[in-house]
C-alpha cells in the first residue's frame, strides 16, 4: 500500500527507495509520484524565490578606505528549464536540480539562505579590496554585475541561480565620501556662480534690447491701436445707428402686427363668449326643466299623494270618531241605567233595613238603643286609642289636683262626643236606666 504525493511548479519532490530496493532518487517538478509505506522516503524542496541581503562593514577598498556596501539578491534554486548561465550547458543544468537536492536536502529555507548568504558575502568582500572608492560609489551597476559574475559559478555549483543583485548602499565611518562630495559640491558651485555670474550678464544685456525692442513695438501698436479704435468707434457708431433704426422698424411693425393679433385673438375671445352665453342659456333652460321635473317627482307629486292619504285618514279617523262617540254614548247610557237601577234597588233594600230596625228599635225601646251604644262603645274607643298606641309613654306634668281634673275633664267630654258620632244622648239613656248616675 502507498501513496500519491503531488507538487507544483514551484516546488521539487525527492523520492528514493522502492518496492524492489533501488536506492535511486527521483526529482519530479510539477508532477506527482507514488510513494510505498515503509519504503520510499519523500521529501519536498522550495523552488521559490529567496530574497538575501549581503552586507560587508568596514571592508577595506584598494585605497585602504573601510567600507560598509550592502546588496540586495534574488535567488532560487536551479531547475533545467530555467538555468540559462553561458557556463553551463543544459546537460549540466539537468543535473543542478539533483545537486542543490544533495546539499539542500532536509534543511529549512533559512539554512539555504544563510549558506548562500555568506558565500555572496565572501565574494563581495573580495571584489571589495580590489576597486577604489571612487570605481565602488560611482559605477554601482558595474560593481554589481561584477559580483554577479564571480559569484554565479560558486552557487551555481551548488544548484543555486543568481535572479538578480543591486546594491543598496554605500557609506563609510571616516567622512571619506563625505570629503569627495564636499570638493566635487565646490567646484560644481563655483562653475555654478560663475555661470550664475556670465548669465546675469548677458540676461541684463539681453533684457535691455529687449525692453527697448518692446518700447518700439508697444509706441508703435499703441498708435495703431488708436487708430483702429478711432475707425472701430466710427464704424460702431454708424452701424450703432443703422441697427436703432432697424430696431425701430422693428418695434413699431412687431408692435402694429401685435396689435392686429390681439385684435384678432379678442374677437375670437368674444365669438367664444358668445358661444359660451348661448350654451350656458341652453343649459340654465335644461336646468330649469329639470328642476321642475325633479320638483314634480320629488315634492308635488309625493305632496299630493301624501294630501290624499292624509284626506283618506281623515275621513276615516272622523267615521272612526263617530262610531267610537256613538258607541261610549251608548254604553254610558246603558251603564247610567244599570246604575241607576242598582242605585234604587239599594236605596230599597236600605230603606225596607232602616224601616225595620226603626220597627225593631220601636219594639224594644231604650233597652235595644243602650245595647247598641255599648256594642258601639269599643269600636269609638279603638279609634280613638289608635294615635295613641304609638306612643310609647305619656307624662303629665302638674300636682296631684291638676292630675285629677284633668281625668273628670276627659271623662266628661265622652258623652257630647259619643252625641256627636252616633246621635244618642247617653246622659239621657243613663238618666232612664234605674240605679244609674249621669
Amino acid at each position: 500500500m502507498g501513496n500519491i504525493h503531488t507538487t507544483g511548479p514551484n516546488e521539487a519532490l525527492i523520492v528514493s527507495g522502492g518496492c524492489c530496493g533501488s536506492t535511486k532518487k527521483r526529482t519530479i517538478v510539477g508532477g506527482w509520484a507514488w510513494a510505498w509505506w515503509l519504503v520510499t522516503d519523500v521529501q519536498r524542496l522550495s523552488l521559490n524565490v529567496m530574497t538575501l541581503n549581503p552586507m560587508c562593514e568596514n571592508v577595506e577598498t584598494a585605497q585602504g578606505v573601510p567600507l560598509t556596501v550592502t546588496g540586495v539578491a534574488q535567488c532560487k534554486i536551479m531547475k533545467s528549464s530555467s538555468y540559462k548561465h553561458n557556463d553551463y550547458n543544459n546537460d549540466e543544468a539537468d543535473e543542478l536540480l539533483g545537486t542543490a537536492s544533495e546539499q539542500f536536502l532536509g534543511k529549512s529555507v533559512k539554512e539555504i539562505k544563510q549558506t548562500i548568504l555568506q558565500t555572496l558575502e565572501g565574494h563581495l568582500r573580495a571584489i571589495l579590496g580590489t576597486l577604489t572608492v571612487e570605481e565602488v560609489y560611482k559605477d554601482r551597476d558595474q560593481f554589481a554585475a561584477l559580483v554577479r559574475e564571480v559569484a554565479a559559478p560558486d552557487v551555481g555549483r551548488m544548484g543555486i541561480e543568481i535572479l538578480s543583485f543591486t546594491i543598496k548602499d554605500v557609506y563609510d565611518d571616516v567622512q571619506y565620501l563625505a570629503s569627495l562630495g564636499k570638493a566635487q559640491t565646490a567646484v560644481v558651485k563655483r562653475d555654478a556662480d560663475a555661470g550664475v555670474a556670465e548669465a546675469n550678464r548677458d540676461a541684463g544685456i539681453r533684457e535691455a534690447e529687449c525692453e527697448k525692442s518692446a518700447m518700439d513695438v508697444k509706441y508703435s501698436t499703441d498708435t495703431k491701436i488708436e487708430d483702429n479704435t478711432r475707425m472701430y468707434k466710427l464704424q460702431k457708431a454708424n452701424f450703432d445707428q443703422e441697427i436703432n433704426t432697424a430696431k425701430a422698424e422693428s418695434q413699431l411693425a412687431y408692435e402694429l402686427q401685435a396689435a392686429k393679433i390681439r385684435q384678432r385673438i379678442r374677437n375670437e375671445e368674444i365669438q367664444i363668449e358668445v358661444v359660451e352665453r348661448r350654451k350656458q342659456i341652453e343649459i340654465e333652460s335644461q336646468e330649469v326643466q329639470r328642476k321642475d321635473k325633479e320638483l314634480t317627482g320629488t315634492v308635488k307629486l309625493p305632496a299630493e299623494a301624501e294630501a290624499f292619504r292624509l284626506q283618506t285618514l281623515a275621513q276615516a279617523k272622523q267615521c272612526q270618531t263617530i262610531e267610537s262617540a256613538r258607541a261610549e254614548a251608548e254604553r254610558i247610557r246603558k251603564i247610567g241605567s244599570a246604575e241607576a237601577h242598582a242605585i234604587e234597588l239599594v236605596g230599597k233594600a236600605e230603606a225596607e233595613r232602616m224601616r225595620m230596625k226603626a220597627h225593631v228599635y220601636k219594639q224594644y225601646g231604650d233597652a235595644a238603643i243602650m245595647n247598641i251604644v255599648l256594642e258601639s262603645l269599643p269600636k269609638i274607643a279603638a279609634e280613638v286609642a289608635a294615635p295613641l298606641a304609638k306612643t310609647e309613654e305619656i307624662v303629665l306634668i302638674g300636682g296631684n289636683d291638676n292630675v285629677t281634673n284633668d281625668v273628670t275633664r276627659l271623662v266628661a267630654q265622652l258623652p257630647p262626643s259619643i252625641n256627636a258620632l252616633t246621635g244618642v244622648d247617653l246622659s239621657k239613656v243613663l238618666s232612664k236606666i234605674p240605679g244609674a248616675k249621669a
